[in-house]
């Protein structure tokens, strides 16, 4: 078999059926790939359905089983179970183009790749909430075209919602780690860093939904801001000034504020920064709309970019300060994995 597309499941019964409605939709040769699902403790009936499911279009699909422990053991558990030329992370949130694996396979046929990654998109029937997420996290302005843009202020790193490996590439380097989120950043440094070929695929894009709320929005992206302080930790390439800008930005608006009330001069410089926030935001709406043609998209757009840049700015900052404090790994809102969420 040349493809294992290995999708990490917990509690996602519901996303779990859209993705393998949409995987039935795929013409590739079905002797050539499988679903490998990796439930990590689900409670919500997926080892029930998953093993009465009947493809009608002839999908292998195959599920293992074991106790909650992160989706980083459940990816490292599918890939210790596979038996493919590659392996595939796909998040269980993601649903699949029809030509998605033939534009993997053709890429691949044409291009040696070691490792690779793939794009993010909004489908049609998303939630205008669901689309401006996407929006603010595929956009130039949101995080730089890095996660799978053509035009990127950085390079590129596959990331574990859609990213694929050689068995090679496991076979050198093992699993991914432990850390509690940015594995899969973690995995892609260790993979530029061991020599392997890595490339981005632009057209193999999955639809991804994301979070469905502000507020597990929030807590997600706080998280990620303090994983970049874990990840610079451990790899200093992905630790850059453009990654402090949030954090830079959430400081200066406190700051200015603060001094406006004592200080007029800094009571103009912080209606300055209003104004280019404003124009900022303008510009938000504005992209969003022409994407999406929807007035409620280009509003939420711009709420969604916000908290981007405020929750990654002071994740950032609660990272470095836990850092200063000696911790070894900083941590941020801590969660049994899609459960009840708490931060230490």
């Amino acid at each position: 078999m040349k493809y294992s597309i290995i999708i990490a499941v917990y509690n996602r019964l519901g996303e779990v059926k859209e993705l393998l409605a949409s995987a039935e939709l795929m013409p590739f040769a079905r002797d050539s790939f499988e679903l490998l699902f990796v439930d990590d403790g689900s409670t919500d009936g997926f080892k029930e359905f998953i093993e009465a499911y009947k493809s009608e279009s002839g999908l292998i699909t195959r599920a293992i089983f074991q106790q909650n422990q992160g989706p980083g053991k459940a990816r490292n558990y599918g890939m210790e179970n596979a038996n493919s030329d590659y392996f595939i992370f796909i998040d269980s949130d993601c649903m699949f183009p029809p030509e998605w694996i033939q534009k993997v396979d053709d890429y691949l046929t044409a291009n040696a790749l070691d490792a690779f990654g793939g794009p993010d998109a909004a489908h049609e029937s998303f939630s205008p909430l669901v689309k401006a997420i996407n929006y603010s996290m595929t956009s130039f302005i949101g995080t730089g075209g890095t996660r799978g843009g053509k035009k990127s202020i950085g390079k590129f790193y596959p990331r574990s919602f859609n990213m694929g490996i050689a068995r090679d590439v496991y076979q050198k380097l093992g699993g991914m780690n432990m850390l509690r989120h940015g594995q899969d950043m973690d995995y892609s440094a260790r993979v530029y860093q061991a020599g392997f070929k890595v490339g981005l695929i632009p057209d193999a894009f999955v639809y991804h939904k994301r979070r469905t709320s502000l507020k597990k929005f929030f807590k997600q992206i706080f998280n990620w801001g303090v994983a970049r302080i874990n990840l610079g930790t451990a790899h200093k390439e992905l630790l850059k000034p453009v990654h402090f800008l949030p954090a830079f930005i959430l400081l200066m608006y406190n700051v200015l504020f603060i001094l406006s009330v004592f200080f007029p001069v800094f009571d103009v410089l912080f209606q300055i920064a209003v104004f280019g926030h404003f124009l900022v935001c303008i510009l938000a709406f504005v992209q969003a709309f022409l994407k999406h043609r929807q007035i409620l998209v280009a509003l939420y757009a711009v709420i969604t970019l916000n908290i981007q840049v405020f929750a990654y700015g002071a994740g950032l900052i609660y990272a470095v300060i836990q850092k200063l404090m000696g911790k070894e790994e900083a941590l941020g809102f801590v969660k049994n994995y899609y459960g009840k969420s708490k931060k230490k």
